[in-house]
């Protein structure tokens, strides 16, 4: 038996216009029923593969636009349709990408924060200001001058005091008789 190149081309469209015709009538009784309707839903209700419905254009553009319209017997009144929904999903996902890269913009600055931190308490790096710690050693040194100073002063006057306390002393512990020679005076 042999077939001719016209007979398989017939046959292959053939089968091709089938198919289609089960496709589209598969989309027609997932839309009645109220089903979601999906490239998937179709290919599989129809009993073909989904690239089918991919390589023929006015195929795939037929189920997008069934998918797109409101199942049968809906309200349109506070109904969220497809497209709304898609619009919320790609505004949600923009979202959370900025607040992905915020967040790691955020863990990068708390990083280097607390590794300066660690750097800073082992005293490995020099000190956060030099120059407030210099004057504040300045400051310090001078508080120590004179606190030296005042110790100093303190000490003549304290010698001084136990000069007179001897003194007196001295005098209390002699005679009384030297005592009024003295007092006579």
């Amino acid at each position: 038996m042999t077939t001719s190149p016209d007979h398989l081309a017939k046959a292959r469209a053939a089968d091709s216009e089938r198919r289609r015709a089960r496709v589209l009538k598969a989309l027609d009784q997932l839309a009645a029923s109220g089903e979601e309707i999906t490239v998937s839903s179709v290919a599989r209700a129809a009993g073909v593969h989904r690239s089918l419905i991919h390589r023929h254009g006015d195929l795939h553009a037929a189920v997008v636009a069934r998918a797109a319209e409101a199942p049968p017997g809906t309200t349109t009144g506070n109904q969220v349709s497809r497209q709304s929904l898609l619009a919320d999903v790609a505004n949600l996902t923009a979202r959370n990408r900025r607040l992905s890269a915020h967040v790691t913009r955020l863990e990068r600055r708390l990083s280097e924060a607390l590794g300066q931190a660690a750097w800073e308490a082992s005293g490995l790096g020099a000190p956060a200001d030099v120059e407030t710690l210099t004057r504040r050693v300045t400051e310090l040194e001078q508080q120590i001058l004179d606190l030296r100073a005042d110790v100093a002063e303190r000490d003549e006057d304290l010698a001084a005091a136990r000069a007179t306390n001897r003194e007196l002393m001295a005098q209390l512990n002699t005679p009384s008789s030297t005592r009024s020679k003295t007092t006579e005076r």
